[in-house]
C-alpha cells in the first residue's frame, strides 16, 4: 500500500472472502496460502469465480498468488491420500503432496526482476507445464519441488510462488513490478 501511495496512487484495499461478491474491477490481486486442509474449504468458491479470474489474467491483471492459491491456480493439487483437488488452470502446473516439507530461506533469480529473497514452507511438489515459465531460478533453497531449480510460475502478469512472509517488503522490485503492470493496464 505504502509503495503505491509513494507513486501517487489512491489506494483502496478491499478484501475478498468466500461467498462474497468478487471485486472484478481490482487492479492487483494478491492471494495467500494456508494449511492443505484449507484448500478444500475455499475450493468451491474458487471454482465459482475461476472464470472471472481467468478473464482478468488473460487481460493482463497483475496477480500474486502464494503457496496454496499458487497450487490451486494450476490444474490440480493431489493430496497424500490420493484426493485430487482440481484447480482453475490459469497456470500450467501440477502439484502433488510430498513426503516432507521444504522449509527455509530461499534465494531465486529472475532475469526481469533480479534476485528475490524469501522464506519457503510447503509440502507441495509443483511441476511446470510447457505453457508457463518459472518465476525464477533457485540459487539457494528448494523451490517448486527441490529438484529442477525452478521457483514459482508466471503467466502474463500472474505470479505464483512459494515465497512466504515478507516477500514484497524484502523485494520492492516485485511490488514495483506489480504496480507498474496495474498502471499500464489501467
Amino acid at each position: 500500500k505504502k509503495g503505491a501511495m509513494r507513486h501517487g496512487y489512491n489506494v483502496q484495499l478491499p478484501q475478498y472472502n468466500p461467498g462474497e461478491t468478487f471485486p472484478d474491477d481490482a487492479d492487483i490481486l494478491v492471494g495467500g496460502g494456508g494449511q492443505d486442509s484449507g484448500q478444500g474449504k475455499i475450493h468451491d468458491d474458487l471454482l465459482h469465480i475461476g472464470t472471472t479470474l481467468k478473464q482478468l489474467a488473460d487481460d493482463g491483471a497483475p496477480m500474486l498468488m502464494i503457496c496454496g492459491l499458487y497450487q490451486l491456480f494450476g490444474h490440480y493439487f493431489l493430496t497424500n491420500d490420493g484426493t485430487k483437488i482440481p484447480g482453475i488452470g490459469i497456470l500450467d502446473i501440477e502439484t502433488r503432496a510430498g513426503g516432507s516439507r521444504l522449509i527455509g530461506n530461499i534465494v531465486t533469480h529472475s532475469d526481469e526482476l533480479g534476485d528475490i529473497i524469501g522464506y519457503e514452507n510447503h509440502s507441495g511438489q509443483t511441476f511446470l507445464g510447457s505453457n508457463v515459465t518459472a518465476f525464477g531460478t533457485v540459487q539457494k533453497g528448494a523451490g517448486n519441488n527441490g529438484h529442477d531449480k525452478t521457483e514459482g510460475a508466471r503467466y502474463n502478469n500472474v505470479i505464483g510462488t512459494y515465497l512466504h512472509g515478507s516477500l514484497l517488503p524484502k523485494n520492492p522490485q516485485v511490488a514495483d513490478w506489480l504496480l507498474r503492470q496495474a498502471a499500464l493496464r489501467k
